[in-house]
């Protein structure tokens, strides 16, 4: 896929290479502004941009929509606990502790096969600290999960956030493992499911054309009836005909039906 932006023209063209076939759209179209986002999303995974935010002090590796779109859901569900896999610098952590605080409601389980020394320093002194329970282990280890669901409470609210290790097998055991705490109407993410779509960029691998997040995702949808992928409503839009997010995590949202 090759795509050429115009801006003295206010298109974009867009070339299927294996169809052999061009588009051209309006830029202030849903469809021009679809394509210059897909084209946005592979430059900024080249360029490393989601690595250059904090979240009060702690670095954060997310793109900010994700950030404001799961801040979203977090306020309407307002969950007695948020569970992350994978901590990195903590700035997830942190994030989700000041909404916490905000809400007065919530805990945050963070849960890594290595917290780094340093890391786990800023975390232990960052003044939300008390908000946030820490796991060093496997996410997928039998202790660990044991741990983990032992520190959430019967009946709590429970919202859970996958971004440890992103091969696909891993993914699905964590689907499986963590789901099983996720209320009704909550979610699990499975995130960074865009590896899919980054096979052939920098940073990648050929495998990730089938090992990734997206594809753990369906394979679960598609063998536990209890759940469904399905992007959260926007609570605001106002928007030229916009409905989709700008994401690392396409078809990630999987939400507890039953």
């Amino acid at each position: 896929m090759k795509v050429t932006i115009d801006t003295d023209e206010g298109t974009i063209n867009v070339i299927d290479t294996q169809l052999n076939s061009t588009s051209t759209y309006p830029l202030n179209s849903p469809t021009g502004f679809y394509w210059a986002s897909k084209a946005w999303l592979r430059c900024g995974w080249d360029t490393k941009h989601v690595y250059t935010f904090t979240w009060l002090g702690r670095p954060i590796i997310q793109l900010p929509e994700d950030l404001l779109r799961l801040q979203e859901v977090i306020y309407q569900l307002k969950p007695d606990v948020i569970i992350e896999t994978g901590v990195a610098h903590g700035g997830g952590l942190v994030f989700y502790a000041s909404l916490c605080k905000n809400l007065n409601k919530g805990k945050v389980i963070g849960i890594d096969i290595e917290i780094r020394p340093h890391n786990r320093l800023a975390i232990e002194q960052h003044e939300l600290y008390e908000y946030i329970t820490l796991y060093e282990g496997s996410s997928t280890s039998p202790e660990i999960i044991k741990q983990v669901k032992e520190n959430v409470e019967t009946d709590s609210t429970a919202l859970v956030v996958l971004d440890s290790n992103h091969s696909k097998m891993h993914v699905l055991n964590e689907l499986k493992a963590y789901s099983e705490l996720v209320s009704i109407g909550s979610y699990i993410i499975a995130t960074d499911g865009i590896m899919k779509d980054l096979a052939t960029a920098p940073r990648s691998k050929p495998d990730w054309t089938w090992n990734n997040p997206h594809d753990a995702a369906q394979e679960f949808a598609a063998e536990n009836k209890n759940f469904k992928i399905e992007q959260p409503h926007w609570l605001f839009n106002e928007s030229n005909g916009l409905a989709d997010n700008i994401t690392y995590w396409p078809d990630a949202w999987l939400k507890r039906i039953r």
